[in-house]
């Protein structure tokens, strides 16, 4: 349920400049200095998790960032799943041209893909990638704490949940932090390193470090609803929705306002509506509950509505605007 899947809007050229950066460079077996993190476990390869496995498998064979990547998911059938989608990935490009054949076999020479969690046993860094439901994140910790070596790190990929919360679950707080990667993982360079008030400083740091190795940017939080991005960008979002539900403004003139009047590529309504209108009220209900004194997190009527007639944008055709496939058509009336 990420809404960083629409950031690659804001750049037009950013996957073709990115693309040349890191997968043009010249590979080597040399390992890269104070690499901290040799062997690397991804738990959880969908969307996310299989960009997260082939991005550090990629720095593996290119820095030697790590000796292997373990790629883990509890299910046979979206292990394949998620191999496929870490071969269809290479494949691209290879025949684009932007990574030789033999690079792309050092990339896939990386990764062991499992259904054992013993295979994560010994790993030092795990990066934890599953559905967005507290619950189960929890239960997963909660067995890894108990089964993975002391020295360990946790990091888990939310994009909206508690990072402290899963923390306390893992038995070893101090040794945990997010990493909120952006979608797609292979071209988008932010990653948002969030920290609580039981991580350790020299675990932190130690994560921002591997972050700029995998060839990504780190941007420092606290554990803070929605960190940066998304902490700054769904309260906007519910802002234009309630614009609309009050009839201040129309649907067509509040995303043109945001576009021509604040330089946006997309305007909000739009943005809602490519995220999903139902991913967007799952984030802010959660909040709501969570921090029902914090008067930014309110969910508009109208939002609530939508999802419930199954109106969530661009997946299901119609939500603010019909759609056909990813090409918007007309507000809806």
């Amino acid at each position: 349920m990420m809404l960083s899947s629409v950031a690659r809007w804001a750049s037009r050229d950013c996957p073709r400049t990115l693309l040349q950066q890191s997968c043009l460079r010249s590979f080597s077996s040399a390992p890269a200095v104070g690499a901290a993190f040799d062997k690397l476990g991804v738990i959880g390869l969908g969307l996310m998790g299989h960009g997260i496995a082939q991005t550090a498998a990629t720095a593996a064979a290119r820095d030697g960032v790590h000796s292997s990547v373990v790629a883990y998911e509890s299910d046979p059938t979206f292990l394949d799943r998620g191999r496929d989608r870490i071969a269809s990935s290479i494949d691209r490009l290879v025949s684009k041209g932007k990574l030789e054949s033999s690079d792309a076999e050092a990339i896939l020479g990386k990764i062991t893909y499992t259904t054992d969690r013993d295979a994560l046993n010994d790993v030092d860094l795990i990066v934890e990638a599953i559905i967005e439901n507290m619950d189960m994140k929890k239960a997963l910790y909660s067995d890894l704490g108990a089964r993975c070596k002391p020295g360990t790190i946790f990091a888990s990929n939310t994009s909206s949940l508690s990072i402290t919360q899963m923390a306390l679950a893992s038995g070893r707080p101090e040794k945990f932090v997010g990493v909120h990667f952006f979608n797609p993982v292979q071209l988008m360079k932010l990653v948002e390193v969030v920290r609580t008030e039981y991580t350790d400083r020299a675990a932190f740091d130690d994560i921002l470090d591997w972050v700029e190795r995998i060839g990504k940017v780190g941007v420092s939080c606290r554990d803070t609803p929605g960190f940066i991005v998304n902490r700054l960008l769904v309260p906007n979002l519910m802002q234009a929705i309630a614009l609309v539900e009050r009839g201040d403004a129309t649907i067509k003139d509040v995303d043109l306002s945001m576009q021509l009047g604040a330089g946006h590529p997309m305007g909000p309504l739009h943005l809602a509506d490519y995220i999903g209108l139902d991913t967007c009220l799952f984030i802010v209900e959660g909040w709501v509950k969570d921090f029902p004194d914090d008067k930014s997190f309110f969910v508009p009527g109208i939002l609530k509505q939508k999802v419930e007639r199954n109106e969530l944008g661009r997946k299901t055709g119609k939500g603010f605007y019909n759609w056909s496939g990813d090409k918007r058509g007309d507000p809806v009336e």
